[in-house]
């Protein structure tokens, strides 16, 4: 195997974006993270250039937080866990190419606005209410195949992955993602959560709900936490479906 390796990387802002290529020594255990702070320390492209630094999120580096995403080698991915000699081994090539999410609006360098996924949070209640700070005792019991189910969609750290993989997700679509649907569930699934479902599955029920959903799967193929997208988006289909009946039957309009 190659003692050096090269990152390269998708540079720029909005109005001037390029390739850029750097250089490095080729170390056991280093990360495309430590890869970049190495760049950071002395940032000297290819052509021996001394350039501005390569700008990217991190917070964790346990792949935790889900800052740090961005496409590696064309996919999408957490940077902190993506090891540069495992990655050399795979693909048989020295060089890697680091770019950010397309479907977010970009800021700079590796930094993408993912404001959009906290927005729909925001429309589906992706919360649990409380009405005091004050002890109540035990709340309700939830079984263990419900809190296996809640446990693993709870891992969901909003890094963006299933949404940069969905062909859903587009400038002609406003479809909301994989990510929403699992959050719904999660919440809906709470027995204090539950009381508000109705509220929660409203905003899936029109343009850009569960129905734009086209079923390409990519999300779960991609998630770093294995969260069971596809099976959560199947179970918001099926609330989908019983909340339009129910409205329906209690319309005040029907007669």
């Amino acid at each position: 195997m190659a003692d050096k390796y090269i990152l390269k990387i998708w540079r720029g802002r909005p109005e001037n974006q390029y390739w850029e290529e750097f250089e490095l020594e080729l170390a056991p255990y280093v990360n495309v993270t430590s890869a970049l702070m190495e760049i950071l320390q002395n940032p000297i492209n290819i052509k021996g250039e001394r350039v501005e630094p390569v700008v990217w999120e991190q917070g964790c580096l346990e792949e935790v937080c889900g800052s740090c995403s961005m496409l590696i080698n064309g996919k999408p991915r957490q940077a902190c866990t993506a090891l540069i000699e495992k990655i050399i081994k795979e693909t048989g090539s020295s060089t890697i190419t680091l770019a950010p999410f397309s479907k977010f609006p970009l800021i700079r360098d590796l930094i993408v606005n993912r404001d959009l996924m906290f927005e729909n949070l925001k429309k589906v209640r992706a919360w649990i209410n409380v009405d005091g700070t004050y002890e109540r005792g035990f709340g309700p019991k939830i079984s263990q195949a419900t809190q296996k189910i809640m446990y693993s969609l709870s891992n969901c750290m909003t890094c963006g992955c299933c949404v940069e993989a969905c062909p859903q997700v587009n400038k002609n679509s406003k479809f909301m993602g994989p990510q929403i649907m699992a959050q719904v569930r999660l919440f809906n699934a709470h027995p204090i959560g539950k009381m508000v479902k109705a509220k929660r599955l409203k905003p899936l029920m029109g343009e850009g709900g569960v129905n734009d959903c086209g079923n390409a799967q990519n999300c779960v193929r991609v998630c770093p936490k294995n969260i069971p997208l596809t099976e959560a988006i199947a179970a918001i289909g099926r609330d989908v479906t019983l909340q339009a009946f129910k409205d329906v039957f209690s319309s005040p309009d029907r007669e």
